[in-house]
């Protein structure tokens, strides 16, 4: 195929999807044949040849580079800038939403989820490129991914953005004012992203979904305004709004404390998605009984964290006790466990991983009940993964792990290569961070070529699922249900 038919099959893609008017065709050829470095035409068929939105990039791409357009350095700028051309104005992508909207919500989301993949606002390639799998455990299917998806920096890029001059513009990653963003230095390139707003409350929230989506639909709530996570009264009333707009979603929101916390607490959002997560398919271990509440199914879950799972279809009734929880969480401690709401200076060590979705008719609130604490035994944090587990997993166990669904470094990739290698008596370049796992592993275990891999992914998920044992504030035990049910008659008590 020649490269003015890869122009042209690229601009009736955009005429399709709405983002170039037919009266504007020629205009839009001659600024992207410039684009590329081209300033000559020859007249090609009019019926698109190539569909592939990606693939066609892929060659505007080659032929700008071979033109010297761009340098590697600048790729990932350049590329969104190009696929801005495809990518309908925010004004139209939000009319022909809500438009769509009329017919049904999935209609909605499923028109802007195609259009964020197509112009690769959402990197499906790269997010392939995960490495994902399945753990069995007491508590039912963990899933577990490598995420390899979001590219390393060149050190050398790094180096030059630290001479760029410093700007606060957008402010942080998830700000509205990144839509068409170019991108500079560290700022990602964001020319083709784009927002739907949306009125939750009353207030204004932009719905994006994740560049790098760790599941199905992975997608972002963001407040309008630059605002810090807060769990609140608010917060929960704005997770049961969402569903009434999208009741296919899972909705919740990273805990506001840091430890327990997500990795942005700078900027007030929640995710959604059509991710079963194992969580959801969770069991209620015991039912429990709220006094001022009995209109609403409540039970402890049977899940490593601890988790208050309510249900009802009166979606005020619902809200009041969630935060009635929240406030008696905040305020109870349990010293015999290792729980302390408050420090002496007072510091708030409670808060919760709130998630909530639609199940049979009716709504349903997972309230995750997080102590960020720390002690001189665990100075990274009390209920957070405990050292020996850090080879493998260090960082917070925000909303998305909560859920059951292990993001792990990309590093483990190549480290746990060189650990199979190691227990089949292989030469190898073991991370010594490893090595007393590896040690206790070979142990343990008989490996050979054809199990060694698909054992080490086991280990992996055992990893894990400790990880997510020690996030829990009231363990898995006769002790740690004990310490849950004296938790439900301090509520009641009150």
């Amino acid at each position: 195929m020649s490269i003015y038919q890869t122009v042209q099959d690229f601009i009736n893609i955009g005429i399709k999807n709405g983002a170039i008017d037919s009266l504007d065709e020629i205009y839009t050829r001659n600024q992207l044949l410039h684009f590329i470095g081209l300033h000559d035409w020859e007249e090609v068929d009019n019926c698109s040849s190539e569909v592939d939105s990606l693939a066609l990039m892929d060659k505007l791409l080659e032929e700008a580079q071979t033109n010297n357009i761009f340098t590697p350095d600048e790729r990932e700028f350049y590329e969104s800038a190009l696929m801005n051309v495809i990518t309908p104005l925010p004004s139209k992508v939000n009319h022909t939403f809500w438009k769509k909207y009329e017919k049904g919500p999935e209609v909605a989301t499923d028109y802007f989820y195609g259009l964020s993949k197509q112009i690769n606002q959402v990197k499906t390639r790269d997010t392939a490129r995960n490495i994902a799998f399945i753990h069995p455990t007491q508590y039912g299917d963990l899933q577990i991914t490598i995420n390899l998806s979001k590219p390393e920096k060149d050190p050398k890029i790094i180096a030059a953005t630290k001479k760029l001059t410093e700007s606060d513009y957008p402010t942080c990653q998830l700000c509205v004012e990144n839509e068409g963003f170019y991108g500079i230095g560290n700022k990602a390139a964001r020319s083709n992203h784009r927002i739907v707003r949306v009125n939750l409350n009353g207030k204004k929230w932009g719905f994006q979904y994740s560049p790098y989506a760790y599941f199905n639909e992975h997608s972002i709530l963001l407040n309008e305004q630059h605002t810090p996570m807060v769990i609140n009264r608010q917060a929960f009333d704005n997770l049961l709004e969402f569903l009434d707009l999208f009741p296919q979603y899972t909705v919740g929101s990273n805990a506001d404390l840091p430890i327990v916390g997500g990795s942005i607490l700078t900027h007030d959002h929640y995710q959604a998605g059509k991710n079963g997560f194992p969580m959801a398919k969770a069991v209620i271990k015991e039912e429990v009984y709220l006094s001022r509440f009995p209109e609403i199914k409540v039970g402890i879950v049977k899940w490593p964290l601890s988790v208050l799972r309510m249900s009802g279809k009166d979606k005020m009734i619902l809200l009041n006790a969630a935060d009635e929880v929240l406030r008696k969480w905040k305020s109870y401690s349990d010293e015999s466990l290792n729980i302390i709401a408050t420090t002496s200076s007072e510091v708030q060590h409670h808060t919760i991983t709130p998630i909530a979705r639609m199940s049979n008719g009716c709504y349903e609130l997972d309230l995750v009940l997080r102590d960020n604490n720390v002690s001189e035994e665990f100075p990274d944090g009390i209920f957070h993964p405990h050292p020996e587990l850090h080879h493998i997993k260090k960082e917070n166990i925000g909303l998305i792990e909560v859920m059951g669904l292990a993001v792990l470094p990309a590093r483990l990739k190549g480290e746990l290569a060189e650990i199979e290698k190691y227990l089949l008596g292989q030469e190898n370049q073991l991370n010594e961070i490893h090595k007393a796992w590896a040690d206790d592993l070979k142990a343990r275990e008989n490996f050979t070529q054809e199990n060694v891999h698909e054992k080490v992914q086991q280990a992996v998920g055992d990893v894990f699922e400790r990880v997510l044992q020690d996030a829990g504030v009231f363990k898995d035990n006769e002790a740690g249900l004990a310490g849950f049910r004296k938790f439900i008659d301090f509520f009641n008590a009150q």
